[in-house]
Protein backbone atom coordinates (compact mmCIF):
# COMPACT_ATOMS: atom_id res chain seq x y z
CA UNK A 1 0.00 0.00 0.00
CA UNK A 2 2.62 2.27 0.78
CA UNK A 3 4.25 1.53 -2.69
CA UNK A 4 1.29 2.39 -4.34
CA UNK A 5 0.90 5.89 -2.45
CA UNK A 6 3.95 6.83 -3.36
CA UNK A 7 3.45 5.79 -7.57
CA UNK A 8 0.23 7.56 -6.83
CA UNK A 9 1.36 10.62 -5.36
CA UNK A 10 4.62 10.74 -8.59
CA UNK A 11 2.04 10.53 -11.22
CA UNK A 12 0.18 12.86 -9.67
CA UNK A 13 2.81 15.04 -9.24
CA UNK A 14 3.82 14.37 -13.04
CA UNK A 15 0.71 15.67 -14.27
CA UNK A 16 0.79 18.43 -11.83
CA UNK A 17 3.65 19.31 -13.60
CA UNK A 18 2.32 19.05 -17.41
CA UNK A 19 -0.89 21.25 -16.22
CA UNK A 20 1.06 23.96 -14.72
CA UNK A 21 1.62 27.05 -16.42
CA UNK A 22 4.16 29.46 -14.88
CA UNK A 23 2.34 32.74 -17.12
CA UNK A 24 -0.79 31.26 -14.99
CA UNK A 25 1.17 31.31 -11.70
CA UNK A 26 2.35 34.30 -11.78
CA UNK A 27 -0.92 36.44 -12.88
CA UNK A 28 -2.63 34.47 -10.20
CA UNK A 29 0.22 35.94 -8.14
CA UNK A 30 0.30 39.48 -8.86
CA UNK A 31 -3.88 39.21 -8.82
CA UNK A 32 -3.33 38.30 -5.16
CA UNK A 33 -0.85 41.10 -4.56
CA UNK A 34 -3.47 43.56 -5.84
CA UNK A 35 -5.98 42.52 -3.64
CA UNK A 36 -3.50 42.59 -0.27
CA UNK A 37 -2.81 46.59 -1.64
CA UNK A 38 -6.61 46.83 -2.08
CA UNK A 39 -6.84 46.05 1.63
CA UNK A 40 -4.08 47.96 2.75
CA UNK A 41 -5.53 51.10 0.76
CA UNK A 42 -8.74 50.45 2.50
CA UNK A 43 -7.02 50.06 5.82
CA UNK A 44 -5.53 53.52 5.04
CA UNK A 45 -8.88 55.37 3.94
CA UNK A 46 -10.52 53.72 7.51
CA UNK A 47 -7.94 54.90 9.46
CA UNK A 48 -8.05 58.27 7.90
CA UNK A 49 -11.72 58.30 8.41
CA UNK A 50 -11.65 57.64 12.15
CA UNK A 51 -8.77 60.38 12.03
CA UNK A 52 -10.87 62.97 10.12
CA UNK A 53 -13.94 62.06 12.75
CA UNK A 54 -11.82 63.13 15.91
CA UNK A 55 -10.95 66.10 14.60
CA UNK A 56 -14.27 67.41 13.96
CA UNK A 57 -15.33 66.39 17.79
CA UNK A 58 -12.49 67.82 18.88
CA UNK A 59 -13.26 71.21 17.14
CA UNK A 60 -16.73 70.72 18.69
CA UNK A 61 -15.67 70.14 22.06
CA UNK A 62 -12.83 72.95 21.71
CA UNK A 63 -15.83 75.09 20.57
CA UNK A 64 -18.08 74.25 23.56
CA UNK A 65 -14.56 74.86 25.56
CA UNK A 66 -14.28 78.33 24.43
CA UNK A 67 -18.23 78.83 24.70
CA UNK A 68 -18.25 77.89 28.77
CA UNK A 69 -14.91 79.92 29.16
CA UNK A 70 -17.02 83.01 28.08
CA UNK A 71 -19.95 82.14 29.85
CA UNK A 72 -18.07 82.26 33.04
CA UNK A 73 -16.46 85.15 32.42
CA UNK A 74 -19.83 86.83 31.89
CA UNK A 75 -21.63 85.75 35.23
CA UNK A 76 -18.36 86.90 37.04
CA UNK A 77 -18.95 90.25 35.51
CA UNK A 78 -22.33 90.26 36.86
CA UNK A 79 -21.43 89.11 40.02
CA UNK A 80 -22.74 85.34 39.73
CA UNK A 81 -19.89 83.52 40.66
CA UNK A 82 -22.11 80.42 41.59
CA UNK A 83 -22.54 80.29 37.30
CA UNK A 84 -19.11 81.20 36.77
CA UNK A 85 -17.74 78.09 38.75
CA UNK A 86 -20.74 75.61 36.77
CA UNK A 87 -19.65 77.23 33.54
CA UNK A 88 -15.45 76.47 34.57
CA UNK A 89 -16.69 72.83 35.97
CA UNK A 90 -18.04 72.00 32.51
CA UNK A 91 -15.44 73.92 30.85
CA UNK A 92 -12.66 71.43 32.83
CA UNK A 93 -14.76 67.93 32.06
CA UNK A 94 -14.88 68.86 28.23
CA UNK A 95 -10.74 69.63 28.08
CA UNK A 96 -10.50 66.21 30.32
CA UNK A 97 -12.41 64.64 27.27
CA UNK A 98 -10.22 66.76 24.38
CA UNK A 99 -7.15 65.69 26.26
CA UNK A 100 -7.86 62.35 25.25
CA UNK A 101 -9.25 62.88 21.72
CA UNK A 102 -6.26 64.32 21.11
CA UNK A 103 -4.44 61.74 22.50
CA UNK A 104 -6.30 58.89 20.10
CA UNK A 105 -6.01 61.87 17.37
CA UNK A 106 -2.23 61.33 17.65
CA UNK A 107 -2.48 57.43 17.76
CA UNK A 108 -4.49 56.77 14.61
CA UNK A 109 -2.36 59.84 13.26
CA UNK A 110 0.49 57.76 13.46
CA UNK A 111 -1.31 54.25 12.23
CA UNK A 112 -2.19 56.34 9.13
CA UNK A 113 0.95 57.04 8.56
CA UNK A 114 2.57 54.08 8.91
CA UNK A 115 -0.24 52.24 6.83
CA UNK A 116 0.77 55.00 3.97
CA UNK A 117 3.87 54.33 3.89
CA UNK A 118 3.41 50.24 3.95
CA UNK A 119 0.80 51.01 1.17
CA UNK A 120 3.37 52.87 -1.03
CA UNK A 121 6.15 50.71 -0.18
CA UNK A 122 3.50 47.12 -1.41
CA UNK A 123 2.85 49.35 -4.18
CA UNK A 124 6.18 49.75 -5.13
CA UNK A 125 6.55 46.11 -5.01
CA UNK A 126 3.74 45.28 -7.23
CA UNK A 127 4.98 47.58 -9.82
CA UNK A 128 8.16 45.52 -9.79
CA UNK A 129 6.58 42.45 -10.10
CA UNK A 130 4.15 42.88 -11.94
CA UNK A 131 7.26 44.31 -14.85
CA UNK A 132 9.06 40.74 -13.85
CA UNK A 133 5.91 39.00 -14.17
CA UNK A 134 5.94 40.29 -18.14
CA UNK A 135 9.59 39.58 -18.43
CA UNK A 136 9.36 36.26 -17.63
CA UNK A 137 6.32 35.73 -19.49
CA UNK A 138 7.68 37.28 -22.14
CA UNK A 139 10.82 34.99 -22.00
CA UNK A 140 8.71 31.57 -21.24
CA UNK A 141 6.84 32.23 -24.59
CA UNK A 142 10.10 32.97 -26.45
CA UNK A 143 11.98 29.57 -25.00
CA UNK A 144 8.44 27.52 -25.62
CA UNK A 145 8.35 28.47 -29.19
CA UNK A 146 12.11 27.87 -29.37
CA UNK A 147 11.93 24.35 -28.16
CA UNK A 148 8.68 23.57 -30.24
CA UNK A 149 10.73 24.16 -32.98
CA UNK A 150 13.96 22.51 -32.20
CA UNK A 151 11.54 19.61 -31.50
CA UNK A 152 10.00 20.11 -34.68
CA UNK A 153 13.64 20.18 -36.42
CA UNK A 154 14.48 17.37 -34.65
CA UNK A 155 11.82 15.26 -34.98
CA UNK A 156 11.12 14.21 -31.48
CA UNK A 157 7.78 16.22 -30.61
CA UNK A 158 4.58 14.38 -30.63
CA UNK A 159 3.67 15.76 -33.94
CA UNK A 160 6.54 14.88 -35.98
CA UNK A 161 6.72 11.68 -34.43
CA UNK A 162 3.29 10.72 -35.52
CA UNK A 163 4.26 12.15 -38.87
CA UNK A 164 7.55 10.52 -38.47
CA UNK A 165 6.01 6.99 -38.02
CA UNK A 166 3.39 7.23 -40.79
CA UNK A 167 5.92 8.09 -43.38
CA UNK A 168 8.64 4.67 -42.03
CA UNK A 169 5.33 2.66 -42.07
CA UNK A 170 4.27 3.91 -45.36
CA UNK A 171 7.77 2.98 -46.73
CA UNK A 172 7.91 0.09 -44.85
CA UNK A 173 4.37 -1.45 -46.90
CA UNK A 174 5.51 0.15 -50.09
CA UNK A 175 8.87 -2.17 -50.34
CA UNK A 176 7.06 -4.95 -48.50
CA UNK A 177 4.70 -4.99 -51.85
CA UNK A 178 7.33 -3.95 -54.25
CA UNK A 179 9.36 -7.59 -52.99
CA UNK A 180 6.11 -9.47 -53.31
CA UNK A 181 6.14 -8.01 -56.62
CA UNK A 182 9.24 -8.57 -57.88
CA UNK A 183 9.23 -12.45 -56.44
CA UNK A 184 6.01 -13.16 -58.26
CA UNK A 185 7.04 -12.16 -61.64
CA UNK A 186 10.34 -14.36 -60.87
CA UNK A 187 8.04 -17.30 -60.17
CA UNK A 188 5.82 -16.44 -62.87
CA UNK A 189 8.96 -16.28 -65.38
CA UNK A 190 10.33 -19.33 -63.69
CA UNK A 191 7.23 -21.56 -64.13
CA UNK A 192 6.48 -22.51 -60.08
CA UNK A 193 3.18 -20.50 -60.27
CA UNK A 194 0.94 -20.87 -63.39
CA UNK A 195 -0.33 -17.74 -65.12
CA UNK A 196 -4.06 -17.52 -64.34
CA UNK A 197 -5.00 -14.93 -67.39
CA UNK A 198 -5.70 -17.49 -69.65
CA UNK A 199 -3.14 -16.91 -71.60
CA UNK A 200 -1.02 -20.31 -72.97
CA UNK A 201 2.46 -19.86 -71.85
CA UNK A 202 5.12 -20.86 -74.79
CA UNK A 203 8.44 -22.30 -73.55
CA UNK A 204 9.34 -22.41 -76.91
CA UNK A 205 9.03 -19.61 -77.75
CA UNK A 206 10.66 -18.13 -74.39
CA UNK A 207 13.72 -19.85 -75.02
CA UNK A 208 14.27 -17.98 -78.41
CA UNK A 209 13.47 -15.00 -76.76
CA UNK A 210 16.15 -15.58 -74.29
CA UNK A 211 18.55 -17.23 -76.67
CA UNK A 212 17.92 -14.18 -78.80
CA UNK A 213 18.13 -11.66 -76.50
CA UNK A 214 21.70 -13.37 -75.86
CA UNK A 215 22.81 -13.12 -79.91
CA UNK A 216 21.82 -9.77 -79.75
CA UNK A 217 23.83 -8.69 -76.99
CA UNK A 218 27.12 -10.10 -78.32
CA UNK A 219 26.85 -8.66 -81.90
CA UNK A 220 26.33 -5.57 -79.75
CA UNK A 221 29.71 -5.98 -78.30
CA UNK A 222 31.67 -7.08 -81.44
CA UNK A 223 30.24 -4.11 -83.27
CA UNK A 224 31.45 -1.52 -80.28
CA UNK A 225 35.09 -3.84 -80.31
CA UNK A 226 35.24 -3.13 -84.12
CA UNK A 227 34.61 0.63 -83.81
CA UNK A 228 36.81 0.75 -81.24
CA UNK A 229 39.94 -0.94 -83.31
CA UNK A 230 38.86 1.17 -86.16
CA UNK A 231 37.21 -1.79 -88.32
CA UNK A 232 34.02 -2.71 -90.03
CA UNK A 233 31.36 -2.70 -87.94
CA UNK A 234 30.14 -6.14 -86.18
CA UNK A 235 26.93 -6.03 -87.88
CA UNK A 236 28.65 -5.90 -91.57
CA UNK A 237 30.36 -8.46 -90.26
CA UNK A 238 27.97 -10.47 -89.10
CA UNK A 239 26.34 -9.89 -92.67
CA UNK A 240 28.87 -11.23 -94.65
CA UNK A 241 29.54 -13.93 -92.33
CA UNK A 242 25.56 -14.83 -92.44
CA UNK A 243 26.07 -14.90 -96.27
CA UNK A 244 29.20 -16.94 -96.37
CA UNK A 245 27.54 -19.26 -94.05
CA UNK A 246 24.72 -19.54 -96.44
CA UNK A 247 26.67 -19.44 -99.78
CA UNK A 248 28.82 -22.60 -98.74
CA UNK A 249 25.83 -25.02 -98.55
CA UNK A 250 24.63 -24.00 -101.88
CA UNK A 251 27.94 -25.31 -103.48
CA UNK A 252 28.38 -28.25 -101.51
CA UNK A 253 25.05 -29.46 -102.27
CA UNK A 254 25.70 -28.52 -105.85
CA UNK A 255 28.79 -30.80 -105.56
CA UNK A 256 26.59 -33.56 -104.33
CA UNK A 257 24.17 -33.09 -107.33
CA UNK A 258 26.79 -33.50 -109.64
CA UNK A 259 28.19 -36.55 -108.15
Amino acid sequence: MKRMGMIFRAKANKALDRAEDPRETLDYSYQKQLELLQKVRRGVADVATSRKRLELQLNQLQGQSAKLEDQGRKALALGREDLAREALSRRASLQQQVSDLEVQHQTLQGEEEKLTLAAQRLQAKVDAFRTKKETIKATYTAAQAQTRIAESFSGISEEMSDVGLAIQRAEDKTAQLQARAGAIDELLASGALDDQSGLARDDIQTELDRLSGGTDVELELQRMKAELAGGPSAQQQAIEGGAQGTAQPSQSQHRFDKQ
